[in-house]
């Protein structure tokens, strides 16, 4: 979900700037840049730019305020981890707006929306199933890729619906939850089944492509 960004007064604008610079930069110094030396890693993490880029053009535009569409964050933070999620879905946005052309002023906000809180989520979320769950080929997938992406798709929406609610101003609570909020369920479905789908088919032939997996320890002896 997009928001347009004129909606919100200047000084958020400036703070939502601010907090995805600083997500950014820790990204940039965080991400494992040795693992880029390899092409096909190489390959593999442009094209998953590009394709971030192509799914986030197919929305929908229910309102003038905000638009829908598919976030696909979950598939790339299992296979490449928080850094490099974040950042190719910062340059997956960046795409998105030059090809548009317009909402420059949202961009901070909608990086955080598809960007930052959703590859935080998914990495907090695989996190505590490693630890508090057994580790099973099933629960990995439907638990990390498909649970786990719809949850992240509602949770982003009800920010974004708290965003507009709290610092546009531009609709009341009731607006909200009749022409915002019922679409919200219907996110969570498509976005669990496209992400959890993707991820077992990159388990079961290209498991060297998600970096969160292992056959170590999710499928032998099991």
């Amino acid at each position: 979900m997009e928001l347009f960004g004129d909606l919100f007064p200047a000084y958020f604008r400036v703070v939502t700037q601010i907090f995805c610079a600083f997500g950014l930069l820790l990204a940039l110094r965080l991400a494992g840049w040795r693992r880029l030396r390899e092409a096909e890693q190489l390959h593999l993490f442009l094209g998953s730019c590009v394709t971030l880029s192509l799914l986030w053009h197919i929305r929908v535009q229910v309102d003038p305020a905000w638009s829908f569409h598919l976030l696909g964050i979950t598939t790339v933070t299992l296979m490449f981890g928080w850094s490099f999620a974040v950042l190719a879905g910062v340059i997956a946005e960046f795409m998105v707006t030059v090809n548009l052309g317009h909402n420059w002023a949202g961009f901070a906000i909608n990086a955080m929306l598809l960007t930052l809180v959703p590859a935080t989520l998914t990495q907090t979320l695989l996190v505590l199933v490693h630890s508090l769950l057994p580790r099973n080929f099933f629960i990995y997938v439907l638990v990390n890729a498909f649970l786990g992406a719809g949850l992240v798709a509602l949770i982003s929406g009800f920010l974004a619906a708290g965003l507009l609610l709290l610092f546009s101003g531009l609709h009341d609570w009731e607006h909200l939850t009749l022409n915002l909020i019922p679409y919200f369920p219907l996110m969570f479905l498509p976005e669990s089944v496209v992400n959890g789908w993707i991820v077992t088919m990159l388990v079961l032939y290209k498991p060297h492509w998600i970096s969160s997996f292992s056959d170590e320890l999710y499928l032998r002896g099991k």
